[in-house]
């Protein structure tokens, strides 16, 4: 095997801070069909579980008729779609890393739970997709994050090897993932969630990715 080390990374809130083109959909949504907007800082509450989850989490009681919400959702996923990344920025220091990491000959993929269409697509408009060797989305498996096998699959997808493998992630949901998996596991800062830091578990805590290095070359 020609990989020392394999890193796998969340997506939203992780790699990119994609929360304000999520809530320009949503509210592009909710205030076509006669519902408030939510604020930028909503995103804590809403993302993390992929679009079909966020819209339920907003619709909440208000809306019960089940082709409606379907309807919605397919709404606010072709809208985001066209405007993917109007706003969305790496989070910092990531291009850094990812230069160092493949330098390294550092294996890295991404397992996220937004659909893998528009994972792909985003990565690659922000140029981001060629650093990584696979993008497991939401779809791309009949299961997803916290299942472990969302992580083990890619895993051995790319050759990779269980015992030397990091998940990178922001919120509860990569963290079940990590520890299903038994993974040791890095939370990125100020998340997707509305868990604090003391309510995730991890191993290592990060607030961005500058001198990430450091923390990658302890487990090398």
């Amino acid at each position: 095997m020609s990989q020392i080390y394999t890193i796998l990374f969340d997506l939203d809130g992780t790699l990119v801070d994609t929360a304000p083109d999520l809530i320009e959909a949503h509210n592009y949504v909710m205030k076509k069909y006669g519902h408030n907007p939510k604020q930028l800082s909503d995103i804590k509450s809403l993302a993390g579980r992929g679009a079909w989850v966020m819209m339920q989490r907003s619709f909440k009681n208000k809306i019960t008729d089940e082709k409606t919400k379907k309807k919605m959702v397919d709404e606010f996923i072709d809208f985001y779609s066209k405007n993917i990344n109007n706003e969305s920025k790496p989070i910092k220091g990531i291009f850094e890393f990812l230069d160092w990491a493949k330098s390294k000959n550092i294996s890295m993929a991404v397992c996220t739970n937004k659909r893998e269409v528009l994972a792909v697509d985003l990565l690659k408009k922000i140029n981001m997709y060629k650093y990584f060797e696979y993008v497991a989305g939401a779809d791309t498996f009949e299961f997803n994050k916290p299942d472990p096998r969302h992580l083990t699959n890619v895993i051995e997808i790319i050759g990779g090897d269980l015992s030397k493998t990091i998940m990178v992630g922001d919120s509860e949901v990569d963290s079940n993932s990590a520890y299903n998996a038994k993974l040791p596991f890095v939370l990125v800062k100020d998340g997707y969630t509305e868990k604090s830091e003391k309510e995730i578990k991890h191993d290592e805590l990060i607030n961005d990715f500058i001198n990430f290095k450091k923390i990658i070359e302890k487990y090398l």
